[in-house]
């Protein structure tokens, strides 16, 4: 099997030492070289481009920014952004998915070993689903298929199969990863102020969520906000899955749903996951629900969203010409989970037609 060949490049010795000997640990892996800075980057690319370029933001003699904005106009390679935990800096990562980078990771850092383990796995994963995304002149290679991982089982009982009473309200779930920030903003961007209430989650690491959901809350007509336990789920709010450490399920209370913000282990190597989203709609909304998955890499919502359409719900895939990188739909597409396969600029009218009363 063909290794996903990786450059990475950060002005910390430690931090390039760490990040080689995390991605070295996996087989599918190889790193060809470390970098300290863009120009010594740019010199290991004339020997050879590499499949993926980790890329660090802050660097002395030219920002990360700056350098991808370059190296998408000239050479495009699928870059993940390589950041500290630290709030202040999300919105600049923000841009840079803007200008072209298919993925955000946290830096290695010292913890506790169960999330230690987490953190390295998340970072290998999203490396070489990276490796797979669609950029400028490039496409994805050949899906190696999922590992083995834990289900929705872990965190939510399967769907009982009972039939739910229909509502005056309908519910919007919506999945997402590599790719999806701005699928997601285009779909957001597209729907009027009194869309169907809707509850996302996009896999990102913590504490960019909620600059993600401040940006789209800007940009869009709908109020857009990082999701909290016990929020509702109204006309005219999208609430984002907050990343990290936490799962985002979905709960009816009489007539209405909230969400429910839970901890919970890594689902289909994810958390929050998809799967559990539209696990706990397929058991609390039924046909009341609209499910939607979107692009990204692996399998986590697949299965959640045949669960949905099995409840009754109304079921979408986004197709393969649109996707970043076509995993999750593709998944859910050969499960037979997905009523329609369309493309993304065509998704907000889909939603708002099959909320339609």
């Amino acid at each position: 099997m063909k290794k996903t060949r990786v450059l990475v490049i950060d002005d910390s010795a430690s931090v390039r030492q760490a990040m080689t000997a995390i991605l070295s640990a996996d087989p599918q892996i190889e790193v060809i070289a470390a970098a300290a800075d863009p120009f010594a980057a740019a010199r290991h690319m004339q020997a050879e481009v590499p499949d993926v370029i980790t890329l660090d933001v802050e660097m002395p003699r030219m920002d990360g920014i700056t350098f991808l904005r370059r190296l998408m106009a000239q050479c495009p390679v699928p870059v993940v952004m390589c950041s500290s935990l630290v709030e202040e800096g999300s919105e600049t990562l923000l841009q840079a998915l803007e200008a072209g980078a298919v993925d955000v990771i946290l830096k290695p850092r010292v913890g506790i070993a169960d999330h230690l383990a987490e953190a390295h796995l998340m970072i290998r994963e999203t490396v070489k689903g990276a490796a797979r995304a669609r950029v400028t002149g490039r496409r994805p290679a050949a899906d190696r298929g999922p590992q083995q991982k834990l289900s929705a089982d872990a965190v939510l009982p399967p769907p009982t199969g009972r039939a739910m009473s229909k509502t005056t309200e309908m519910v919007v779930c919506i999945g997402a990863s590599t790719g999806g920030t701005e699928a997601l903003r285009e779909v957001l961007e597209a729907l009027p102020a009194n869309s169907p209430g809707i509850v996302i989650v996009q896999h990102m690491p913590e504490s960019f969520t909620r600059a993600f959901a401040r940006r789209l809350d800007g940009l869009c007509q709908i109020d857009v906000k990082e999701a909290e336990d016990g929020d509702t789920v109204m006309r005219g709010r999208a609430l984002i899955a907050p990343g990290g450490l936490r799962h985002t399920m979905l709960e009816r209370q009489g007539a209405r749903y909230v969400v429910s913000v839970k901890e919970g282990p890594l689902v289909s190597r994810h958390r929050p996951s998809v799967d559990v989203l539209f696990r706990s709609a397929a058991r609390n909304a039924g046909s009341n629900a609209v499910g939607i998955i979107m692009t990204g890499m692996g399998d986590d919502g697949a299965r959640g969203l045949l669960e949905m359409k099995t409840a009754g719900a109304r079921t979408f895939a986004q197709d393969e010409e649109t996707s970043i990188v076509f995993g999750m739909p593709k998944e859910a597409i050969a499960r037979g989970a997905a009523d329609k396969v369309v493309p993304l600029g065509r998704i907000a009218r889909e939603l708002l037609t099959a909320t339609a009363r």
